[in-house]
């Protein structure tokens, strides 16, 4: 069957006329079929879902609360546009109360995002030309390049190593596209990898910045998610941050508040006007009863001391549990995820020269489901967001992945 005309009017950058046609399976797409499989082949077993990045719990049930009150308020039924001044408020406050950051204009330098996704993509719809660079760490979130790519700039990738606690050398990167890169997008604590970024890489994104005129665009979606006496970090505490740029705050993981699409950004007044001027041109602001919910949730900051003290719990249990199965895990300071370094294979003959090999065998085999990280080095996250409703049956899921795991001898 011949082609529509419309198959030939799709952009270019999602494809042209080869969009659809592809048989390259993204990564996601292949763990969903390879779970499938492993489901259907055995049936009755659990799986053990540590691949979802995205927190177990509901949203707390004050904030819920919230939510419905707010829902039946006539005057929150219509368009919120760049936001309501409750939400930056209590933003503001936020910043103050838990990281230390004293000053922030709610009025200029808070604007709410509909999740912080969209906030990453703006933010190069409102700086980058054709031409230009962004600056990103991998592996990573592949939005914060995609929409660079999709304007006609060009991506420089910073790989994130283990040899230098998975922070990016911003030394290494050549002059030339130093001198045409407008933003650096960076992700602290990081994901996958876990990493918590030290004062002293702050400083140095700030020199860094300065000294080419870039933009600094911290996405801080993990950065209440501390553990083990780690204070929570944000760029903005750091001296000539805010010269700079922003950071990108959101509710999803801090509050359990992932569906509810609730994020703010702050920081550098100019940049925070640039991205609600493109904002105002994608959407018509959230709706003010989540909004309303959202500051609800800034104001009880006990909700992620309590998510955090299970994620810390987890991650402990989790690292004991693969380091006596052979790992060399290390527990992060903050966020939900480990990053494991695979083994070369087994005793049995298996050979795995990738993640994405150690990761498909994990599900096909012992329906364990993990993310593969191939970018830079083979590495596996896993995710500390399994269901589990008490400790007791977070102590089951450990059991159960040493047992799965026992009667398989790894090589490293």
């Amino acid at each position: 069957m011949a082609d529509s005309y419309i198959q030939q009017l799709i952009a270019e950058r999602i494809g042209g006329n080869k969009f659809g046609k592809d048989t390259v399976l993204y990564k996601f797409e292949k763990i969903k079929r390879a779970r499938r499989a492993a489901m259907a082949a055995q049936p009755g077993v659990e799986i053990i879902d540590m691949g979802v990045g995205e927190p177990d719990a509901m949203a707390d049930p004050g904030v819920i609360a919230e939510l419905a009150k707010e829902a039946a308020v006539w005057e929150n039924r219509g368009y919120t546009d760049n936001g309501r001044e409750p939400f930056q408020q209590a933003a503001a406050k936020y910043m103050d109360e838990v990281y230390g950051v004293k000053g922030i204009d709610p009025e200029t330098e808070v604007l709410h995002s509909i999740g912080s996704k969209p906030a990453l993509a703006m933010m190069a719809q409102a700086f980058i030309n054709p031409g230009d660079v962004t600056l990103m760490t991998v592996p990573g979130y592949p939005i914060i390049g995609t929409m660079t790519s999709w304007l006609g700039g060009e991506v420089y990738k910073l790989p994130l190593l283990e040899s230098n606690d998975f922070l990016p050398d911003l030394k290494a990167i050549p002059e030339d596209i130093a001198k045409r890169a407008k933003l650096l997008y960076i992700n602290y604590p990081n994901n996958p990898t876990g990493a918590f970024a030290t004062i002293e890489f702050f400083k140095e994104a700030i020199e860094f910045a300065k000294k080419y005129d870039i933009v600094v665009v911290q996405d801080a979606a993990y950065a209440a998610l501390t553990f083990d006496g780690t204070k929570p970090l944000s760029f903005l505490s750091v001296e000539g941050a805010k010269d700079v740029g922003i950071e990108i705050h959101s509710l999803s993981k801090a509050f359990n508040m992932t569906g509810w699409r609730m994020a703010f950004v702050t920081g550098n007044a100019l940049v925070v006007k640039a991205f609600g001027a493109v904002k105002d041109n994608n959407d018509s602001g959230q709706f003010n009863a989540i909004q309303m919910a959202g500051k609800y949730a800034l104001e009880h900051t006990e909700i992620t001391t309590d998510t955090a003290e299970k994620y810390s719990r987890r991650h402990s249990m989790l690292v004991e549990t693969l380091n006596k199965l052979g790992f060399k895990a290390k527990k992060p300071k903050a966020s939900f995820y480990l990053y494991v370094k695979i083994p070369k294979g087994t005793k049995n003959g298996d050979i795995f020269t990738t993640a994405e090999d150690f990761s498909q065998f994990l599900i096909r085999e012992k329906l364990i489901s993990t993310v593969p990280w191939d970018d830079v080095e083979p590495y596996v996250r896993m995710s500390v967001t399994f269901i589990a409703e008490t400790e007791e049956e977070e102590q089951r899921v450990m059991n159960e992945i040493y047992t799965r795991l026992s009667d398989v001898e790894f090589i490293f």
